[in-house]
């Protein structure tokens, strides 16, 4: 058990085990640009390989843009630089000298990728055109940094498309919430997909689409955004095709970016007050096997203890053998607070029943698994993990999501009520009772209820909610 409790004190709590676990190390010299340490960055590596499955699958390509955006570009979307002009990070020389032009770190890559666009685009033929990049990006976060969810230099995905037609456009938004829900199958992550208010959508975007996980601080995630562009980009950056009968049009665009957030949102999630609990599809090693040494016996249990560690690597499974000369309870300790979703004990016992003795992360459960067949008998066992986990998540998710008919002294929620959609109840939401308005539902039918503010009938529902 870590000092520190899960609901005593969240903020304190996810510091000290994202430090326990070895994830990351926030002392390099540059606040908010943080070193991913190997346990990490394996975490971030496994999400990355599904996030290429899933983009190679639905026919992306994978490409890679340079850093540094020339503010010649940056300016042609006057209302992305004004968005991002208080956060991005300028190259004003090279060596001793000052450039003529200066050089943005990319803060998103739309500037980047744009002008490179309407030259790879030139007829209907080369359309839909689907790219997709993993990068770093940078901003100059303003609040106070935390590993994963806060930083300064931001480990991101993003896709970029351009379309024919709106509707095409449109089509890849939903082919993208079914990569989006694929994708978090395997993390166990719940989401909400809300549609962003239009002072809170991405700067250029026709619309916003927001995809939030609940804390179990009551505040909200936004773990990643799917946006619709139209031809708000495609217009300045003059990125159009030659239509069939021999006119010109431009495209329409859109993007689908998540970053490393979503490994603060397994860490939140997740978490109990023993450390990490990770589900198994990202977990660097699925399986830690401890032997159990007997006096005059630790030869055979080592031994017993490798083979099984080399039949379920063969498996294809993830495995560490922990034989460091540590007393048992202390390899329990290090492997529970780094979320190993099974540990298989290995005994003189265990050998002489033919089982090894289990223990889930998730749940605490413990058993025994025969030995004959334990390479099945493992995987559905994290298949098993997977599953409880993901229903878990939803369960809390769902049930963080309060409906109200005031906001006068809150609950530590994320709050359901009827808005009427206007700006200025909107800012009041926000201004007077410190929430930060989520947006409605997207693809929400409609129910009608009366605005919280205004007291106007409406079909709108409001989300609003504190923020990570």
């Amino acid at each position: 058990m870590i000092p520190i409790q899960k609901e005593d004190s969240f903020s304190e709590w996810y510091n000290d085990i994202v430090e326990r676990a070895g994830l990351s190390d926030k002392r390099y010299p540059v606040k908010g640009m943080n070193v991913w340490t190997s346990y990490g960055w394996k975490i971030m590596r496994l999400i990355d390989s599904y996030i290429r499955d899933e983009l190679d699958a639905t026919g992306h390509d994978e490409v890679c843009f340079p850093l540094l955006i020339p503010e010649t570009e940056f300016k042609k979307e006057k209302d992305h630089i004004k968005g991002f002009d208080s956060e991005v990070y300028w190259v004003t020389h090279a060596g001793e000298n000052e450039l003529d032009v200066r050089l943005v770190l990319r803060p998103t890559s739309e500037t980047a990728m744009y002008p490179m666009f309407a030259l790879w685009v030139r007829s209907h033929g080369d359309l839909p055109l689907k790219t997709y990049q993993l990068v770093n990006t940078f901003r100059y976060e303003t609040k106070q940094t935390r590993s994963f969810i806060r930083v300064r230099e931001i480990h991101f995905f993003e896709s970029h498309t351009c379309h024919a037609s709106e509707a095409d456009a449109q089509a890849q938004v939903e082919e993208d919430f079914v990569i989006l829900e694929r994708l978090m199958d395997r993390l166990c992550i719940p989401y909400s997909l809300l549609r962003r208010t239009e002072w809170d959508k991405f700067p250029g975007a026709h619309y916003t689409v927001g995809i939030d996980t609940s804390m179990p601080n009551g505040r909200s995630l936004q773990i990643g955004s799917i946006h619709h562009y139209l031809t708000n980009f495609s217009v300045p950056y003059e990125i159009s095709y030659e239509t069939e009968d021999g006119g010109h049009e431009h495209v329409h665009q859109t993007t689908f970016g998540m970053s490393e957030r979503l490994v603060g949102a397994i860490i939140g999630v997740h978490g109990d007050d023993k450390g990490l609990v990770l589900p198994p599809a990202v977990a660097p090693f699925q399986v830690v096997v401890v032997p159990i040494p007997v006096k005059g016996k630790g030869e055979t249990v080592q031994k017993a203890a490798e083979d099984l560690t080399r039949r379920l690597q063969a498996a294809g499974l993830r495995v560490k053998l922990d034989d460091r000369d540590e007393r048992p309870g202390s390899k329990f300790f290090d492997w529970e607070i780094r979320g190993v979703p099974l540990r298989l004990e290995l005994g003189m016992r265990d050998i002489e029943g033919g089982v090894a003795t289990y223990a889930r992360r998730d749940s605490g459960e413990k058993g025994a698994l025969p030995l004959d067949g334990v390479e099945q008998g493992a995987r559905s066992m994290l298949d098993e993990i997977s599953s409880s986990m993901k229903a878990k998540a939803w369960e809390r998710h769902l049930s963080a999501v309060a409906d109200v008919e005031s906001l006068q002294d809150p609950p530590a929620k994320t709050l359901r009520f009827g808005w009427c959609g206007e700006e200025l109840c909107g800012q009041r939401i926000e201004e007077e009772f410190d929430l930060t308005l989520l947006g409605t539902p997207y693809g929400h039918e409609g129910e009608r209820r009366r605005c919280i503010v205004c007291g106007e009938e409406s079909e709108k529902l409001g989300y609003a909610a504190r923020s990570m």
